[in-house]
């Protein structure tokens, strides 16, 4: 296994791919460095001096300028390394992409869910949603009641623990409770025996639709209305208050503007004009138990990959992420494109520094141009609350390597592979155009994974360096260790693991192939993620003000 790498050949930093301690020789390039301090695996060290001003390359851009001297050996750190990124501007080059061999896959097809509308889901939910915070009440009690009667509900290993805790104290048994240790017995089921063609009733719950501003409201009915739009959702029963902001009548406006021909049921119920909030919650259990009878009627067919949309996403990420998961996720992007089908990038704080390779990555000059006007929107933004995108990385992503935001958006941007930019979609917009499309969100893990779904990735594919547990009501989110260690230490999180990129015993390409045949087993529910299994449900939707 090497012990270090230079990502890209105008890189003038080498990354550590495991602990090197100090005094440590290193061979490069016919040049012995001889470590000064210890440099930990995923950290970065120059191998030449450095200068106060100097840049600092990875991945062929600038990601940093040295505020001191670095030594050749030196640990590149927060106190001698400062944000810094190359300026963009319009498009000045055309892309000349070679998409990769998919001739292996070119006759496979996915078992699907089809709708009317031509879009195909990976799974069949049914939707309770509140237009606003004071419906969540009433949501809950939906969930409690079709959760537990139809099989729906997470394992209840957690209640047994608390019951034999009970059972314990009561018995005076103090010094058996602090020795006590629970059986793990997380089942893996998420079927109903009663409706086996659905794979669950899903709640939106949120904190929003009144009380913010108008724009969060409409961007609140938008995003709920491309999560009805789905493919993965067969209907939605709606709870509303009547008074807040987010009205029904925009919902259905946004539901138009997605399909004139919108057809799927959706049941509403507006409690102040229900009477008693038991006359409305018992009629909207009947008729939600009733149209379940019909969305069980659907099964799963065959259908092209080409069908297939998956969300690009990182959270927790660390110093290998732009090394091992995120290029392998970006070569399945590729296989994915090439045939046929959708792929969405986000988080667009984390495309800063790279933003001039996706201009010209963009089909043409109009696409561009929507790039450049939302990332710049977005940027002044942030800036005008005394923020900004050098803000965005985490303590995390900086104690495991990523010390600057253009580091870590340099990295980041490997989930979108190569292939060229269809469309650039401002948020709540939903994906027309097959192929990679770009989609403005913040780099908040869960907005940005709810966004991509509300957008219609019927797949996500989540990359973590640190172990995220993120998941999303309606569609499997994939989670993918950049490293072994992660993948043993959090098996229960974990999908799959791809450190063997790091160890050399797999190549992107390799790795970006196997993660495509598990999304196609994913997409047709012969296996199911590690999120659905823990009922890792997560929805936060994205108010306009500055979140990063």
């Amino acid at each position: 296994m090497n012990t270090f790498l230079q990502i890209h050949p105008k890189d003038n930093v080498l990354v550590a791919l495991q602990d090197l301690p100090a005094g440590r020789q290193i061979d490069f390039n016919g040049t012995s460095i001889q470590l000064s301090h210890n440099v930990p695996a995923k950290h970065k060290f120059p191998f030449r001096p450095l200068h106060s001003g100097d840049p600092v390359l990875m991945y062929g851009v600038l990601v940093g300028k040295a505020v001191t001297d670095i030594a050749p050996g030196e640990p590149i750190t927060t106190k001698n390394l400062q944000h810094d990124a190359d300026a963009f501007h319009e498009k000045d080059a055309n892309l000349q992409w070679q998409a990769p061999d998919v001739s292996k896959w070119k006759n496979k097809t996915f078992n699907g869910f089809h709708r009317a509308d031509g879009q195909v889901g990976t799974r069949n939910y049914w939707l309770v949603i509140p237009m606003v915070f004071c419906e969540n009440r009433n949501v809950n009690v939906i969930k409690t009641a079709f959760e537990k009667g139809l099989g729906f509900a997470p394992p209840e290993v957690y209640n047994e623990q608390v019951n034999d805790l009970v059972n314990l104290y009561k018995s005076g048994n103090l010094d058996a409770i602090k020795t006590y240790q629970a059986a793990e017995n997380i089942q893996a089921s998420t079927r109903s025996s009663v409706f086996p063609n659905i794979d669950g009733v899903k709640f939106l719950i949120h904190e929003g639709g009144c009380g913010g501003t108008r724009q969060d409201s409409d961007a609140l009915c938008a995003l709920l209305a491309g999560y009805i739009h789905h493919p993965n959702v067969a209907g939605a029963t709606v709870l509303s208050l009547g008074c807040q902001h987010a009205q029904v009548s925009i919902l259905q406006e946004s539901l138009k503007k997605l399909n004139p021909d919108f057809n799927k049921p959706v049941l509403v119920y507006e409690q102040q004009t229900s009477g008693s909030e038991f006359n409305m919650l018992s009629n909207a259990i009947r008729d939600t138990f009733l149209a379940l009878v019909e969305a069980n009627k659907l099964e799963r067919k065959p259908a092209p990959l080409s069908k297939i949309t998956i969300g690009l996403e990182c959270g927790g990420s660390d110093g290998f992420s732009g090394i091992s998961a995120n290029p392998a996720i970006g070569h399945t992007s590729d296989l994915l494109v090439a045939l046929g089908g959708t792929t969405i990038l986000s988080e667009f704080p984390e495309l800063c520094g790279v933003e001039q390779e996706l201009i010209n990555r963009c089909e043409d000059e109009a696409t561009a141009d929507k790039f450049i006007t939302i990332m710049r929107a977005y940027e002044n933004q942030a800036q005008s609350v005394g923020s900004g995108f050098y803000m965005n990385p985490s303590p995390g992503n900086i104690k495991d390597g990523l010390i600057t935001d253009a580091i870590k958006s340099a990295g980041a941007a490997k989930k979108g592979g190569t292939s060229p930019v269809r469309d650039v979609l401002d948020y709540t917009e939903y994906v027309t155009k097959p192929g990679l499309n770009l989609l403005c969100t913040p780099g908040n893990d869960v907005e940005s994974t709810s966004a991509e779904v509300g957008s219609g990735a019927n797949v996500v594919l989540f990359t973590t360096g640190l172990g995220t547990p993120t998941g999303n009501p309606i569609a499997p989110v994939v989670k993918l260790a950049t490293n072994t260690r992660l993948a043993q230490r959090m098996p229960d999180i974990i999908d799959i693991d791809t450190g063997s990129i790091i160890s050399g015993q797999k190549t992107i390409a390799q790795m970006g192939e196997e993660i495509l045949d598990y999304v196609i087993r994913i997409a047709s529910g012969e296996e199911i993620t590690k999120a659905e299994i823990l009922h890792q449900d997560d929805f936060i939707p994205w108010k306009r003000g500055v979140s990063l």
